[in-house]
C-alpha cells in the first residue's frame, strides 16, 4: 500500500523500560541497528499495526506494554535512490510513519526476537534515551529526532527522569543480547 506521494504507510515503536533507557535492535545479518517497525496492512489501523509488528518484532504482546503516547499526523523520510525500486509501481520513495511511545509494565523475559519464523533482529540492547537519533542509518535520523523529541517531555513526566536535550554525539553503551 503506497499512497498518491509515494510513501508506504508504517508505523514505528519506541519501548521505553523503568529506567528511562529505549530497546535498540540490530537487524539480522546487518551493522544496521534501529527501533521496531513495519509497514501498515490497508485494513490496519496505526494501533493495530504497531501491536501486530511489536509482536512480530519482539515478541511482546500488548498485556506486556503500556501504550503511552503516538506522534500526531505521519512523520516522513525519503529512501536513498539506491534503495528505490524504480521498476515496481506504485513507485515507492519513503515512508510515512505513526511512531508510539510503549513502557514495558512485562518481564524484560518476555521479549523474544525469535518470535517470528523470519526474524527481524538478532541482538537487542536498553540504550540511552538520545542514543537512537545519532546512531540510526542517516536517512531516518530527521524521523528518529522528531519522534524522539516528541516523546521526550512525556518520558521526563512519566519517569520523572530527565533526559536532557538532544546531545551531538552519543557515547556507544556497549553489551548486547542474542537472539535466544
Amino acid at each position: 500500500m503506497i499512497d498518491a506521494d509515494g510513501y508506504r504507510p508504517n508505523v514505528g515503536i519506541v519501548l521505553l523500560n523503568g529506567d528511562g533507557r529505549l530497546f535498540w535492535a540490530r537487524r539480522v545479518r546487518r551493522d544496521g541497528w534501529q527501533f521496531p517497525q513495519g509497514g501498515m496492512r490497508s485494513d490496519e489501523t496505526p494501533l493495530e499495526a504497531m501491536y501486530r509488528e511489536l509482536e512480530e518484532e519482539t515478541g511482546l504482546a500488548p498485556h506486556h506494554v503500556e501504550v503511552v503516547a503516538a506522534t500526531r499526523g505521519w512523520l516522513r523520510y525519503r529512501l536513498p535512490s539506491r534503495y528505490v525500486r524504480q521498476h515496481q509501481r506504485p513507485l515507492c520513495i519513503g515512508q510515512k510513519q505513526v511512531w508510539f511511545l510503549l513502557r514495558l509494565v512485562g518481564q524484560e523475559d518476555a521479549l523474544r526476537l525469535d518470535a517470528n519464523e523470519k526474524p527481524e533482529f538478532d541482538l537487542w540492547r536498553w540504550v540511552d534515551f538520545w542514543y537512537p537519533a545519532a546512531h540510526v542509518v542517516n536517512f531516518k535520523r530527521d524521523v528518529y529526532e522528531r519522534a524522539l523529541r516528541h516523546f521526550a517531555p512525556v518520558v521526563e513526566e512519566l519517569l520523572s527522569v530527565r533526559v536532557g536535550h538532544q546531545p551531538r554525539r552519543a557515547p556507544d553503551p556497549g553489551g548486547g543480547r542474542a537472539a535466544a
